[in-house]
C-alpha cells in the first residue's frame, strides 16, 4: 500500500505494527534468524508457491527515507505477497477483504513493474533473461496502489528468481485455461450460489427475461426469443435475449443476429430502448440491396405511425473511440501512480492542467451528456431509441446501462444494479476479457469501458446520495473485484465464451461435470458480514419514506422556481422516416447507399431545453434524476483513485468525518425508538453517553479515504513553503509565549 510505512512527524501517534524503523544494515544481522516456512503463507485452494526471496525490504515512499519493513517477498499462481517479519496487528481493520489482502497483489492487477538499476529507473518487459539484476522493484497496481521492494540485501540466486519469476507470471502472455480463476474453481467445487438472497437476476434464462419485461410492462410489444440456444444463431448473442413482437423469428438467423433490435428497457410511457450491433460493411452492390430490403422489415417492427417513431443513435460517431477512452485514461492514471512524496508535491503545481489535459473527465461528461440525450427521446418525445454500434458490446452497454440507472429507480437498489450489469454487460456480450487484458496478448483490444461505466455512475451517486441503495464504497469494491481471478463475472468475453471454457481439462473432464464459477455478486466470499455493511448507502431514501417526504424541494434561488416551465416542441413523427426508407436504413448501411435511399432532414435536439426544465423541479429520488455536466460538476472518484496516497486525505475531515456523525446519529435514533417504551436507569444513561462519545472520538481519527486508507501520519510539506514554519523548533509553543503589545495609536 502507497504510504505504508511513511513514518513522518516526530510525535506522531503508534503507527500500525507492520511498520519497522530497521534500517538496512540491521537487515543482515537477522538473516541467520530467519525460519522459511511455507506453512505463513495463507494461500486459496489450489494456489500454490512460485518463487519467493528473503530479506527484501519493503520501502516507505517518503523520498530518500531508510524507512520499511523486512520480510519475504512470493509469488504464487495467484498474486504477488509480501510477508512482514514482524508480528501482526491486534488491531483488524473493520473493512478487510478476505481474498486480497493490503500486501497483496493478484497477478492480473498488475499494471506495469519497474527495475532501479544505479538509481536509473527501467521498464521491466517479459522477454529473454535479463544480464542484470535490478537491486529495487517498484510495482505499479490497477488500483493504483505503488510497492517498493529494494533486494539489495537478497540473496543473488533468490534475488533472479523473484524477479523473473514475477515478470513471468505476471506480464508474459498467457492461456484462458491457465488463470487462477480455473484452478481456484477445481479446486474449491463445493459452491452454492448465494446471489438469489439478493435477489440479483443473471439472466442466463428465459424466465428472467420474462420476468423483468412484465416489471417494466415492455411485454406488450416484446417477445422472449429462444432461437440462439447453443449458439446457433450468434457466439455473440446472449441465449435468450427479447426483440419486438412484430419481428419474425426468422429474420434473426440472418446476418448472425446482426441489424436485430434487442430490448433493454421499457418506459412506463410506452417508448422501449434497444441496441443493435451494425451489419457488414465491406460488402458488394448485391449484398447491399440485401440489406436495404432486411433493414426495411425491421423498420415496420419499431416504426408504426402515428404511434411510435424511433430514434437511432449511433455511438461509433457520437462518442469517443475505444483508442481515444483507452489514451486517456492512460495520462489520467499517470496522476495517481506517486513513486514518493516529493512527487506528489512536484507535481502539484500542475496537477490540475494534465488532469484537463487526459481528457478523461471530458470523455465522462460527454457520455452522461449523450445519455440526457436519449433519455429526452425517450421521455418527452415517445420515441423508440436504437443505440448502434458496431458489435453493440462497448459503449452501448455505457449508455443503456446509464439510461435505466436514471429513469428506474430499481436499478438503483443494489440487487437492481447488479441484475443490470447482469443484463447489459454480461450477458450483452461485454469483451471483459480483452478490454481489461487479462491474458495480456493484445493490447490494441484493451480499453477500460466498464471502468468508464464505474465512474460515471459513481458521478450520479455523489451528486443523489439519497437516490441510492448502495455506497461509493460499493463501487470501489466492485472496480477491484475486475482484477481478481477467482469470479467469473469479469473473465469472460461473451456467455457462449464461458459455457465453451467450462469444462476442465482434467478433473471435471473425467466427471463430465461443467465447473460450477465463483459470481461476483456472493460478496461473502470477499467479505464479512460486518464488513458488508460499507457496501450499503445509510442515507438511502427509501420509496414509502420518500413519499411522505415529497413537499421538500431545493431552494428558489438553486432551482429558479420563480421561472415558468417550458414545454418542449413537439416534433413531427410522420417526418422521420421519409416514405419506405429514411434515415434508420442510412444510418444502419452507411454512406455507401446514400444514392439509393432519400435524405431527410436531421431531429431537432432539445436536450438542453429537456435538462434545464428538469432542473428546475422538485427532486424525486425514486423518479427520474439527471445529473449536473457543467465541468465542475464533474469530479474526480477520489475514494477509489487517491486512497492510497497519504498526502491526498483529510485527515478525520472529509465526507468520512460527516458521514460517520450522520450514523453515529442514527445509531443513537435507533437505540432510542428501542427504548422508547422502556425506562432508562442512570446508569444505562451514562453507559450510553460514554458509548456515544467512544464512537465520536474513533470517528475524528479517520482519514477522509476511509475504509480504504488506515490513518497515515507523514511528513507534511505546505504548499507554499515560509521561513517561520521552517525555524519553529519542537519546544517552541505559541502558548508559551507572552502576548507581544502593539500601540495602535502610533500606527
Amino acid at each position: 500500500m502507497l504510504g505504508i510505512g511513511a513514518g513522518g512527524a516526530a510525535k506522531s501517534p503508534k503507527q500500525p505494527s507492520f511498520v519497522s524503523y530497521l534500517t538496512p544494515e540491521e537487515i543482515v544481522v537477522k538473516e541467520k534468524e530467519q525460519a522459511l516456512k511455507v506453512d505463513d503463507v495463507i494461500l486459496l485452494p489450489g494456489e500454490m508457491v512460485l518463487c519467493e526471496a528473503n530479506n527484501v525490504f519493503k520501502c516507505s515512499q517518503e523520498e530518500g527515507s531508510q524507512r520499511g519493513v523486512c520480510g519475504r517477498l512470493i509469488c504464487t499462481n495467484f498474486k504477488i505477497t509480501f510477508l512482514c517479519e514482524e508480528a501482526p496487528d491486534d488491531n483488524t481493520p473493520e473493512f478487510r477483504n478476505k481474498i486480497v489482502g493490503e500486501n497483496d497483489i493478484t497477478l492480473q492487477c498488475v499494471d506495469q513493474i519497474y527495475g532501479v538499476f544505479d538509481d536509473k529507473k527501467k521498464v521491466l518487459t517479459a522477454g529473454p533473461s535479463m544480464k542484470k539484476y535490478p537491486e529495487r522493484l517498484i510495482i505499479y497496481c490497477k488500483d493504483f496502489r505503488v510497492f517498493h521492494f529494494s533486494l539489495s540485501y537478497t540473496k543473488e540466486e533468490e534475488q533472479k528468481r523473484i524477479v523473473s519469476g514475477i515478470i513471468h507470471h505476471a506480464l508474459s502472455p498467457k492461456r484462458l485455461k491457465r488463470l487462477f480463476l480455473f484452478t481456484y474453481t477445481e479446486a474449491a467445487p463445493c459452491f452454492i450460489l448465494k446471489v438469489a438472497k439478493d435477489q440479483t437476476m443473471m439472466f442466463d434464462a428465459p424466465r428472467d427475461w420474462k420476468l423483468e419485461l412484465d416489471r417494466t410492462k415492455g411485454n406488450l410489444g416484446f417477445k422472449v426469443l429462444t432461437a440462439n440456444e447453443a449458439y446457433k444463431v450468434s457466439p455473440r448473442l446472449p441465449p435468450y435475449f427479447a426483440v419486438p413482437v412484430s419481428l419474425p423469428e426468422d429474420s434473426v438467423h440472418r446476418f448472425q443476429g446482426k441489424g436485430i433490435p434487442i430490448w433493454c428497457w421499457s418506459s412506463q410511457l410506452g417508448s422501449a430502448l434497444c441496441k443493435m450491433a451494425s451489419l457488414p460493411k465491406e460488402v458488394d452492390d448485391f449484398l447491399i440491396q440485401e440489406q436495404k430490403a432486411f433493414l426495411d422489415g425491421v423498420e415496420k417492427t419499431l416504426h408504426r405511425p402515428p404511434y411510435e417513431s424511433v430514434r437511432i443513435e449511433d455511438l461509433s460517431t457520437s462518442l469517443p473511440s475505444l483508442l481515444e477512452i483507452q489514451s486517456a485514461y492512460t495520462r489520467f492514471k499517470q496522476l495517481f501512480l506517486v513513486d514518493n512524496s516529493t512527487e506528489f508535491w512536484d507535481t502539484d503545481s500542475k496537477w490540475f492542467s494534465l488532469l484537463n489535459t487526459s481528457n478523461w473527465l471530458e470523455i465522462i461528461r460527454q457520455c452522461l451528456k449523450k445519455t440526457i440525450e436519449v433519455i429526452d427521446y425517450l421521455e418527452t418525445q415517445k420515441f423508440n431509441v436504437v443505440l448502434k454500434e458496431d458489435t453493440a458490446s462497448d459503449l452501448c452497454c455505457v449508455i443503456a446501462s446509464l439510461v435505466q440507472i436514471m429513469m428506474d429507480s430499481h436499478y438503483r437498489t443494489r440487487a437492481g444494479f447488479q441484475s443490470l450489469v447482469q443484463k447489459e454487460w454480461v450477458m450483452g456480450g461485454h469483451c471483459f476479457l480483452d478490454r481489461c487484458n487479462h491474458l495480456r496478448r493484445n493490447e490494441s483490444e484493451q480499453a477500460p469501458i466498464f471502468l468508464l461505466f464505474l465512474d460515471c455512475v459513481w458521478q450520479l451517486v455523489q451528486q443523489y446520495p439519497l437516490a441510492f441503495e448502495f455506497s461509493e464504497t460499493y463501487l470501489t469494491v466492485l472496480s477491484d473485484s475486475i482484477n481478481i481471478p477467482v469470479f467469473s463475472t469479469f473473465f469472460f468475453n461473451s456467455p457462449s465464451h464461458k459455457d465453451a471454457h467450462k469444462w476442465a481439462e482434467e478433473r471435471s473432464a473425467k466427471q463430465k461435470q461443467p465447473l460450477s464459477f465463483y459470481s461476483v455478486w456472493d460478496w461473502s466470499v470477499q467479505f464479512e458480514l460486518k464488513a458488508l455493511s460499507f457496501l450499503n448507502n445509510p442515507l438511502y431514501v427509501d420509496k414509502s419514506k420518500q413519499e411522505k417526504s415529497r413537499k421538500a424541494t431545493r431552494s428558489k434561488h438553486q432551482r429558479q422556481l420563480s421561472l415558468p416551465l417550458t414545454q418542449s416542441k413537439s416534433t413531427n413523427k410522420k417526418g422521420f422516416f421519409r416514405e419506405e426508407t429514411g434515415p434508420f436504413i442510412k444510418s444502419l448501411l452507411g454512406k455507401r447507399i446514400s444514392k439509393l435511399i432519400s435524405s431527410s432532414e436531421e431531429m431537432p435536439n432539445n436536450y438542453k431545453l429537456f435538462y434545464e426544465n428538469w432542473h428546475r423541479k422538485p427532486i424525486d429520488f425514486h423518479g427520474l434524476i439527471l445529473p449536473h455536466i457543467e465541468g465542475p460538476e464533474i469530479c474526480i472518484w477520489a475514494q477509489r483513485h487517491l486512497r492510497w496516497i497519504p498526502e491526498a486525505q483529510v485527515l478525520g475531515g472529509g465526507n468520512v468525518a460527516a458521514m460517520q456523525k450522520v450514523l453515529e446519529l442514527m445509531d443513537e435514533i435507533q437505540n432510542l425508538e428501542t427504548k422508547v417504551k422502556e425506562r432508562p436507569t442512570s446508569n444505562n444513561t451514562v453507559a450510553k453517553e460514554m458509548e456515544v462519545d467512544g464512537r465520536r472520538k474513533k470517528s475524528v481519527r479517520r482519514s477522509s479515504l476511509y475504509p480504504f486508507a488506515l490513518l497515515h501520519i507523514s511528513a507534511f510539506r505546505p504548499s507554499i513553503s515560509t521561513t517561520p514554519w521552517r525555524s519553529w523548533e519542537v519546544g517552541d509553543e505559541l502558548a508559551s509565549r507572552e502576548d507581544e503589545y502593539i500601540d495602535l495609536g502610533s500606527i
